[in-house]
């Protein structure tokens, strides 16, 4: 049985990706330092946390209920460290919570967390609702708390305070572990850090693999979440990650850069009682915090930006015509590909002019950007 299990927990948007991305890409350099990555591949820790988060109302699918026995498999049969990673696993119930840990038993169970200031994590998560077909403005975003663990872009899991009330009930305080983003450091400190904290060596790892989530400016995220009322299919998550997320938002709207962004003011101001709030807590409540926990405040002043309702239709229009244009621009190019793949594969075929396989399309996203769901 696993010495130690290490639960990384999320919270979405806290580099989790990035982390995620390095640990799995170098998965033979952390057996070689004693930590284990369960199950077969990384979207086994995806789907666990779905089976994990079920309800009796939405039963998840067999292959996910296998992937998280292949975890708990590997789990018993691990001798050293165990590393669990998704971001999903923060929406949990108490209840949830300590079912996991009962299936752990009896690993010594560590909960990780990483987690930001409420501002920056809101104005983030806004955006990756709408990477997966989200189509609620800004104004009307984060207005409830859902009780349901199911329900990922909510307060529910990007209030930290929330998130250590629930998993509090079943992981005892001194093996929960806070690590907060520090936006002025280097890109590496969060990884040093928490390699630091399971006990690996990290510069024996190779971080060029590691990705992080980029920001689409106030026209591009408002002009996505415009193209989502239109989006009549798209509902598997492997559209949404390959079409929505990958060719459309992170290699079609991303690059255009544009202007940041903040969430309405009174918004703002919920963010900011949130982070005061979590203070209180984590000075009532300690816990491991591994960094500065003031980093978790929202700052006194922040700099003037846009909000999303500002964004006019004009600005839609132009920037809709420009990347309308670049789409044209990659159908002809892939056509082009097809085109020519038959040229030299078939022989004696003739073109009937139709359209094609969305295969050559395909090897123009970056797939390897994404993978497999993640969302930090």
């Amino acid at each position: 049985m696993a010495r130690r299990v290490f639960l990384h927990i999320g919270l979405p948007k806290t580099a989790t990706t990035y982390l995620q991305t390095i640990v799995w890409s170098n998965r033979d350099v952390a057996a070689a330092q004693g930590l284990t990555l369960p199950g077969r591949e990384r979207r086994d820790h995806l789907w666990a946390s779905r089976v994990v988060r079920e309800t009796p109302k939405r039963p998840r699918p067999d292959r996910e209920h296998e992937a998280w026995r292949r975890i708990l498999d590997d789990v018993a049969a691990a001798t050293g460290d165990v590393l669990i990673s998704h971001e999903f696993f923060a929406a949990a119930s108490g209840a949830q919570a300590r079912a996991v840990l009962e299936a752990l038993a009896p690993a010594e169970v560590h909960v990780v967390i990483t987690a930001r200031e409420p501002l920056g994590l809101f104005t983030a998560s806004w955006q990756e609702s709408l990477k997966n077909r989200g189509t609620t403005p800004m104004a009307e975003y984060g207005r409830t708390e859902s009780s349901r663990p199911e329900d990922i872009w909510d307060w529910r899991t990007l209030d930290l305070r929330l998130v250590l009330r629930r998993w509090r009930k079943a992981v005892a305080a001194d093996r929960i572990h806070v690590l907060p983003l520090d936006p002025r450091a280097a890109r590496d400190e969060i990884w040093h850090r928490f390699a630091g904290l399971l006990g690996l060596d990290a510069a024996a790892f190779d971080t060029s693999a590691g990705f992080s989530n980029q920001s689409m400016g106030v026209v591009e995220a408002e002009l996505l979440r415009r193209v989502n009322h239109h989006l009549h299919g798209f509902s598997s998550a492997l559209d949404r990650g390959v079409w929505i997320r990958s060719f459309l938002a992170d290699d079609r709207l991303v690059p255009r850069g544009g202007e940041r962004f903040w969430p309405l003011p009174d918004q703002i101001e919920d963010c900011r009682r949130r982070g005061e709030a979590t203070l209180r807590f984590l000075r009532e409540h300690p816990v491991d915090v591994v960094g500065d926990p003031e980093l978790l405040r929202v700052p006194t002043v922040i700099e003037p930006r846009r909000t999303p309702d500002s964004v006019t239709d004009a600005e839609i229009a132009a920037a809709g015509a420009e990347v309308i244009a670049v789409l044209l621009e990659d159908v002809r190019a892939a056509r082009r590909g097809s085109a020519a793949v038959e040229a030299d594969d078939v022989e004696g075929g003739e073109d009937d002019g139709g359209p094609r396989a969305p295969a050559s399309v395909l090897g123009r996203v970056r797939l390897g950007r994404r993978r497999n769901g993640g969302a930090g």
